[in-house]
């Protein structure tokens, strides 16, 4: 039976350690932080995802804080951008030189961190290969970019399709029958750096197209109809799908991922740029719009609802409710309520709004579907509800009293 060192347990590392425990491998994580290695050998996640607690307890792994003798080595560390757009690379480079000591013939390393296109060739290989070995001779080196959502991780590890990109031709064909252990979906043979760029190319194409969604709702607002119309009708041609606006981008991918391909080829990735930044001015414009709904930018009282980057999960990496409440709160007195944040959920929807001036929609969390508009009304001092994405119950919040706004929606005021 092989032995798996999972290096780096995150939202990633975690879920794919589990996965693999739970088809039979002995499975060690490492991570340099003592809390998180601390927590799972006290059977406690450190992050939240569905199904994934009870498989863990289940299928439990043990965790150090440095990498053990293993045949294979899953990296899924971090790769954050810096003040610049730049990727950091530190953590990949600091994993894989972790792993040194303990590369053997035929070892498998894996890449699943999302890095620019030539990491794994450029930057990885020589690392690794400082163990004496030569990658694709003595050991297989391969980059499997993760395609997983949170809220339904554990579905997608299991049913999506792969990509597992090979500095040789037998390394991928190594790490395919390794992951047929329990990925249900087709599993594809590349190299290295086209697995690299594909994965960025698919947090791409969503951050351009959300671009022009959001983009769609500004010419729309001026023209004074129906944004969400617009592109729902759209849609019913066969080969459109516009995605929907919103109040930003979040998450640790698409907002993330683009940057990537225009560090590696800037001259190249203008229409990926102009994108990347149209989707950043978002959140501003949403703050332009409550103080144009609230006829003031001054003394406000603001309740934002919803501080993850998308519904239903507790994710709040790269989430746009922080920007927006940063710009807010410089004149203003903001107040965030997220029922899946333990920050952000104290009381009640009706306490956090007490007072308020305004209400801002901006993730769609199915508890944000029972509200109570009468007491919702009686509980705010003034009756205004900004909605970033077409969730509120438009005609039960105006029945009770309220001047609803809808994000892209320039056909009506009220």
């Amino acid at each position: 039976m092989k032995k798996i060192c999972v290096v780096g347990l995150g939202y990633i590392g975690i879920p794919t350690a589990v996965m693999f425990a739970s088809k039979g491998y002995e499975v060690i994580g490492t991570d340099i932080r003592k809390n998180v290695v601390d927590s799972l050998n006290n059977l406690k996640l450190p992050i939240e995802e569905k199904g994934l607690d009870t498989l863990f307890l289940k299928h439990p792994f043990t965790a150090k804080l440095q990498p053990v003798i293993a045949d294979v080595y899953i990296i899924c560390v971090g790769t954050p951008t810096n003040q610049n757009k730049n990727v950091n690379l530190s953590a990949v480079k600091s994993a894989s030189n972790s792993i040194i000591p303990y590369i053997k013939k035929d070892t498998l390393v894996i890449i699943e961190s999302t890095i620019p296109p030539g990491t794994t060739k450029d930057i990885v290989l020589p690392i690794v290969e400082q163990s004496g070995l030569k990658a694709g001779k003595d050991f297989y080196l391969v980059h499997s970019p993760e395609r997983v959502i949170p809220g339904n991780m554990l579905f997608e590890l299991a049913n999506n399709d792969r990509i597992m990109g090979g500095i040789s031709p037998k390394g991928a064909i190594v790490a395919k029958e390794l992951y047929k252990c329990f990925v249900k979906g087709k599993i594809y043979t590349t190299t290295a750096t086209t697995a690299e760029t594909a994965k960025l190319m698919e947090n791409t194409f969503r951050n351009v197209n959300i671009a022009l969604a959001n983009e769609v709702a500004s010419i729309c607002e001026q023209l004074k109809i129906n944004a969400w119309e617009v592109i729902e009708l759209a849609n019913k041609h066969p080969r459109v799908n516009i995605l929907q606006p919103g109040p930003g981008v979040g998450g640790h991918c698409i907002p993330v991922d683009p940057w990537f391909i225009v560090e590696k080829t800037p001259k190249q990735a203008t229409l990926i740029k102009q994108a990347l930044e149209q989707n950043e001015l978002v959140p501003n414009n949403v703050v332009s719009k409550i103080y144009n709904i609230a006829n003031s930018s001054k003394g406000l009282k603001v309740c934002l609802l919803g501080c993850t980057y998308k519904a239903n999960t507790d994710d709040i990496r790269e989430s746009p409710t922080f920007v927006i409440k940063d710009a807010l709160s410089k004149d203003n007195q903001v107040v965030l309520y997220d029922p899946n944040v333990s920050n952000y959920s104290n009381g009640s929807i009706y306490d956090a709004c007490k007072d308020c001036d305004v209400m801002v929609l901006l993730v769609n969390h199915q508890q944000f579907s029972n509200i109570d508009y009468f007491k919702l009304a009686t509980t705010m001092k003034n009756s205004i509800i900004l909605d970033c994405k077409n969730f509120i119950e438009k005609e039960k919040a105006i029945k009770n009293g309220f001047a609803y706004y809808l994000i892209g929606d320039g056909s009506v005021n009220k």
